[in-house]
């Protein structure tokens, strides 16, 4: 049984209750916590484990949402974004990104700005001149989307073939225009995701409980019932209000709670991560944004170290596997080699494939790019009981502060308990005191190293922002530390604190979502043993525990490769 169960059990009632935790549920929790909101959390796996973990590791504006004729959506996300540049900056940076045009008015490959059509229609590719309109409007939502009326990146740039490939010279020699623009990476999405569940639990004290690997399984006389997902144990758990924020997979929480719905269409992105020198060079260090004849929006992206590509926008029934597959793969492929030719690529140099489901409404025969990616609420009645539900359609990384604002109000509203607070501008969790400059930064170390080497203070800086002081302190306490032979980076105190502070069940948490192994290709068979192993005594692992613990993480961390078998990895 975890110990977030047993919180829940002990205590079997809240004000609010949430289903799922994920960005949009956890930013929910920190919100309704700030308002002194008695609040429970629960989730059926590890906390970012669903959607959430999917992403494509931007925070944008969502230029292509132009096409659809979303200018609210675009003017709140920028807003958003210009925040989270200064609220969360350890995690949240400004990205620059290039879009390679083949054509003045038309082209192979072209910016995905089909606003004009309002999202109708068979996808047709755009040129420059259209390009250059949408950036026009971009800018003016960027401009005026600060919290303080000021923009917090710069202004789009335009360029012919000469100067396109003096910046990037690797790109196809046929390209005619480069345009240039800004939005911001988001390096570490289920760290920032933690650090909003971390600050609501601090806002909200012994009335913020948060509970993973906790399903809601059902309904009896007006309250939901919760099972721990290791033992088994049930709880009848009592709320006022009831938010499903389970995103793709809504409609199926719905009809556990009694109340099926169709709210529900999401559409399946899968992205691939490459360990390729080459290719990372190529880029320049900015994100190659770009829209394949087929409407597809593909994008190439330096992280870490590796090469993010994707991503695919695929029908998808959530009954079915969620995988990267043969084919998309194929796909990413081969749209590398038409933006840039003499670079060669194969399934070689692969070291991670993730997958996802959008938490999209439902959308008819309307083709998956021109669907809306804003988000709604839905209000029902709680089966047998007084409590409503409150259903989450839509919603994005970028505008979840928004998204949770807007919930939370909605849950005030039948609390009848007024806002106390916005989280507008409010930092979050190690972007809290976090340096901006070199100097700051320096400074910093300085005051927070302690017993560690400078060099490592820093790193465990760049990895958690300034929730390293946390960290570092635990490191220097754990007289066993050690640095991890096969997790470069890493050490075994500092796995142990994430074990014990974080909520950790299993060993995928771990290398998933805890730390980068998976996503930077690192997550071996040795690596997992040597977490594991570090991890087991205050995880109260046994050897056959451990064994087990990382065979599963192995699973997990290639679920979304359909070609993977336990042989297969070292």
């Amino acid at each position: 049984m975890t110990a977030g169960f047993r919180e829940l059990a002990e205590r079997p009632y809240a004000d609010v209750l949430i289903i799922g935790g994920g960005i949009n549920g956890l930013a929910t929790f920190r919100d309704l916590a700030l308002q002194g909101v008695d609040v429970a959390l629960v989730e059926r796996s590890d906390f970012v484990s669903g959607a959430s973990a999917a992403s494509s590791h931007m925070i944008h504006g969502g230029i292509r949402y132009l096409e659809n004729g979303e200018f609210r959506l675009v003017h709140e996300a920028v807003t958003e974004r210009n925040a989270l540049l200064r609220t969360a900056p350890h995690f949240v940076r400004p990205l620059q990104t290039t879009i390679p045009i083949f054509s003045t008015f038309s082209g192979v490959l072209t910016a995905p700005l089909r606003f004009l059509r309002h999202g109708a229609g068979r996808p047709r590719e755009r040129g420059a001149a259209l390009i250059k309109i949408g950036l026009v409007i971009y800018d003016s939502f960027s401009r005026g989307g600060g919290l303080l009326g000021k923009g917090t990146v710069p202004r789009h740039t335009f360029h012919g073939r000469t100067r396109s490939l003096q910046q990037l010279p690797e790109l196809n020699p046929a390209v005619k225009y480069t345009a240039t623009y800004w939005d911001a990476s988001l390096h570490d999405p289920e760290r920032l995701a933690l650090d909003v569940m971390r600050d609501g639990r601090a806002a909200g004290g012994a009335r913020a409980r948060a509970a993973n690997y906790t399903a809601a399984v059902g309904v009896r006389d007006g309250h939901v019932i919760l099972r721990d997902a290791g033992s088994g144990a049930e709880t009848s758990f009592a709320a006022s209000v009831v938010i499903n924020a389970s995103g793709p997979w809504t409609d199926l929480t719905n009809a556990a709670l009694g109340d099926p719905t169709r709210y529900m269409a999401g559409t399946k992105g899968s992205h691939i991560v490459l360990d390729h020198p080459e290719l990372l060079a190529a880029t320049g260090g900015r994100e190659l944004f770009f829209e394949n004849e087929d409407g597809r929006i593909v994008l190439i992206y330096p992280l870490k170290g590796r090469v993010l590509v994707g991503t695919t926008d695929l029908e998808h029934d959530m009954g079915d596997p969620i995988v990267c597959t043969d084919e998309e793969v194929d796909y990413f492929i081969d749209l590398i080699a038409q933006v840039l030719p003499e670079i060669a690529v194969d399934r070689s140099r692969i070291v991670y494939r993730f997958s996802g489901v959008r938490p999209l409404p439902g959308h008819g025969d309307l083709a998956p790019g021109f669907v809306s990616r804003d988000y709604r609420v839905e209000a029902e009645r709680l089966t047998g009981g007084d409590a409503t539900v409150l259903s989450l359609v839509g919603g994005k990384w970028t505008t979840f502060r928004a998204s949770a604002e807007h919930v939370t109000d909605r849950a005030l509203a039948l609390l009848a308990q007024p806002r106390r607070r916005s989280t507008k501008g409010l930092p979050i969790g190690g972007g809290r005191g976090f340096p901006t400059t070199e100097r700051a930064r320096q400074q910093w170390i300085a005051a927070h190293a302690g017993p560690l080497p400078t060099a490592r203070a820093a790193a465990l800086l760049d990895r958690y922002g300034t929730v390293a002081a946390d960290v570092i302190r635990a490191i220097a306490a754990d007289p066993a530390d050690a640095p991890l032979e096969h997790a470069p980076g890493y050490s075994s105190g500092e796995m142990r604190y994430l074990a014990e502070a974080e909520a950790v069940v299993h060993l995928d948490d771990l290398l998933l979502r805890r730390t980068s192994l998976a996503f930077t290709g690192a997550a071996t068979r040795d690596a997992a043993l040597e977490v594991a192993v570090a991890v087991a005594p205050v995880l109260g692992w046994d050897d056959a525990r451990v064994q087990r613990e990382v065979e599963r993480g192995l699973a997990r961390v290639h679920a979304a490769d359909p070609t993977w078998t336990a042989a297969s990895v070292r």
